[in-house]
């Protein structure tokens, strides 16, 4: 634990000099906010529509911060060293999770907001709190997922086209799972929470972290 925090901590301070990544993903989060809204020709969305719009918009968002996510290790020789230093490895699998769950967090505070604004008819005050239970969800799946397929692709050459090829496809049953859960609480009617898609992102959170677990001090050798 010590080990990932220290790491955490390298990663957030690299963020905070440069504002490489959150700012990059903020921005297309944004600009696909305003595509879709001219797009649509709809000054306003809800239901499940409202879900759709927001799960694709925060994807690929997500997609740039999982791209960036072991660049600094690949670049600057942190991958030799971490290997070379006597630590448990799953230390970086923790750290680096944690800090894309921050980035995420960090854009979902901004973009919710801009969601609302932008797009979104009813208003997400009265069902705010489940709403962020569903993103937590969510973003524990894009940041497990995210990192082992960032450890996967950074050893190619082609890592920006390899990472969302590889994880596309992992994420399709938590972005289903995400959207049929925000869609009712997005609607003009918001019923009471969807407790069968949560258990179904839940399960997949704990499948998945289970699987990198396993997997990834392979993935940092190879």
């Amino acid at each position: 634990m010590r080990t990932a925090l220290v790491l955490l901590g390298k990663d957030l301070r690299l963020e905070l000099r440069t504002l490489e990544t959150v700012p990059a993903m903020v921005l297309l989060a944004l600009v696909t906010f305003v595509i879709f809204h001219f797009g649509l020709d709809r000054n306003t969305v809800d239901g499940q529509l409202a879900a759709g719009v927001l799960t694709v918009s925060l994807l690929f968002s997500a997609m740039l911060g999982i791209n960036r996510l072991f660049v600094a290790e690949r670049e600057q020789g942190g991958f030799d060293a971490f290997l070379l230093a006597p630590v448990d490895r799953s230390a970086m699998l923790l750290a680096k999770a944690t800090a894309l769950f921050l980035f995420l967090a960090v854009l979902e505070l901004i973009a919710l907001p801009a969601f609302q604004l932008l797009l979104l008819g009813p208003s997400l005050g009265p069902v705010l709190l489940r709403m962020i239970l569903i993103l937590i969800l969510a973003d524990v799946g894009l940041a497990v997922i995210g990192t082992l397929v960032s450890a996967i692709a950074i050893h190619t050459r082609a890592r920006d086209l390899i990472g969302p090829m590889i994880g596309l496809p992992l994420l399709i049953p938590a972005l289903i799972a995400t959207a049929r859960a925000a869609g009712p609480l997005l609607a003009a009617h918001a019923p009471s929470l969807p407790v069968r898609w949560l258990a179904i992102l839940a399960l997949y959170d704990l499948v998945f972290a289970l699987l990198a677990y396993a997997v990834f001090d392979f993935l940092l050798e190879d």
